[in-house]
């Protein structure tokens, strides 16, 4: 089978050998209730209110949607609208911390003994797509009857530089991992189920395999250390052969993909009642001092996993949430991490600065590396001419946006940003 096409970027998994560390708890969290793709939490608390680890603050409202419970203990100090991870305004609760995160007394473990009480039980836990895609887990392991479910591909690859969380879930909660993996097979039924993990990360394969020697269905797929290997459709394409269609969804194809933390998240909620209150993040990039892996409480403003890891050197200009390819510039260090941020980076002058884009010379290093096959410079003509019928033509809505165009252009052309923006003009068109 012939592989999807993409980049030999930098590993620089500098943190990969980190054992995570917690930090101490900050003075003020800030939870937004809408940390996830479809509808906001709504709210079940207000300004006053005790609140303990763990403690429901924000309930689901609607079919596609997320719980957020509280990551500490401590006083809800405020309630209001503050910029979030989408780049949008979203309702949060401020909560100044006790600092003796203490549990919440309806922490118990779930009743799992059918389908619908293990699809309960994921959605309680709060858990969402923490690749970073951030879409609720429990809708998506919801399928209709005609489904036919030949492969679920549990996402290990984490491909993007820098990023090494996911590699220590596979490491320090490895039998959450297979736990969850088991707890999909006997509720969701797929044919196989496959760990899929890089080449790059030898003792997460050497210790996933240890751990599902023997489970019949379950498998480990080493993959090549490419990027984007972790991207859903290339995931799909590189594992299976099957190729998603354009507006098509993965189940179409009878596959689905789950991030291995995520897995993780919802196999430990189950065991023991503990929701998603915390994460793993890669402190990492040239502009930080000691680069670490930190455990933190969601809603921890950025600037507090900087101090802990030894500061931001003088020079930093840019911070990003997530990786250096498909991640997202945060304008300053009060920003909260949210459930799906897995890393924020520093960089300096140096790496964050933009050149000046010169005119595209036909060289078609974007063409040949697209990993969805597609042809970046005719869209970029396209979205200039705001020619919608053209960007359908040339399949935009295919884009990964995994950046590998812009990347590669010798021109600088700022392809990545071209792609967003012509499906959202698309979109803008359609809505009329």
């Amino acid at each position: 089978m012939k592989r999807i096409r993409g980049l030999h970027v930098p590993h620089s998994k500098n943190t990969a050998g980190c054992l995570p560390e917690k930090i101490p708890i900050p003075p003020e969290v800030r939870l937004p209730m809408k940390m996830h793709s479809g509808a906001p939490a709504k709210l079940t608390v207000k300004v006053g209110d005790a609140v303990k680890v763990g403690q429901l603050i924000g309930e689901v409202d609607g079919k596609v949607c997320s719980p957020v419970h509280s990551s500490v203990s401590g006083t809800v100090k405020s309630i209001v609208e503050l910029d979030s991870n989408t780049g949008q305004k979203a309702t949060s609760v401020v909560i100044t911390t006790d600092g003796q995160q203490t549990l919440y007394e309806g922490i118990s473990p779930p009743t799992v003994t059918n389908l619908e009480e293990f699809l309960d039980a994921v959605m309680y836990s709060g858990v969402v797509g923490l690749g970073g895609a951030g879409y609720p887990t429990a809708p998506k392991l919801t399928f209709r009857e005609s489904v036919k479910l030949d492969y679920i591909l549990i996402n290990g690859a984490e491909c993007e530089p820098y990023i090494t969380s996911d590699t220590r879930t596979m490491l320090d909660d490895a039998e959450y991992v297979v736990e969850g993996a088991k707890l999909v097979m006997e509720y969701i039924k797929p044919k196989n189920i496959i760990i899929c993990i890089e080449e790059n990360k030898p003792e997460a394969i050497s210790k996933m395999q240890e751990l599902t020697a023997g489970i019949d269905g379950m498998s480990v797929r080493v993959l090549p250390a490419c990027y984007p290997q972790g991207e859903r459709k290339v995931l799909v394409y590189n594992v299976t052969g099957r190729i998603v269609p354009e507006g098509g969804r993965l189940n179409d194809v009878g596959c689905t993909v789950l991030n291995c933390t995520t897995v993780a998240v919802f196999a430990r909620y189950i065991m023991t009642g503990m929701p998603l209150v915390s994460r793993c993040i890669t402190v990492d990039g040239p502009a930080v001092n000691t680069p670490k892996n930190v455990i933190a409480p969601i809603g921890t403003p950025i600037g507090a996993l900087f101090d802990y890891c030894g500061g931001l050197k003088d020079n930093y200009k840019k911070i990003l949430m997530g990786g250096p390819m498909m991640g997202t510039a945060v304008p300053d260090l009060d920003m909260p991490t949210v459930k799906v941020t897995n890393a924020v980076l520093a960089f300096t002058e140096k790496e964050a600065s933009q050149p000046e884009p010169t005119a595209c010379i036909k060289c078609g290093r974007c063409v040949s590396r697209c990993p969805m096959n597609l042809m970046p410079l005719n869209i970029e003509n396209a979205f200039e001419q705001k020619n919608t019928d053209l960007l359908q033509k040339y399949k935009v809505g295919m884009c990964a946006e995994c950046g590998c165009c812009a990347y590669l252009c010798p021109s600088k052309r700022p392809l990545a940003h071209v792609m967003v923006l012509s499906k959202n003009l698309l979109r803008e068109v359609r809505q009329k």
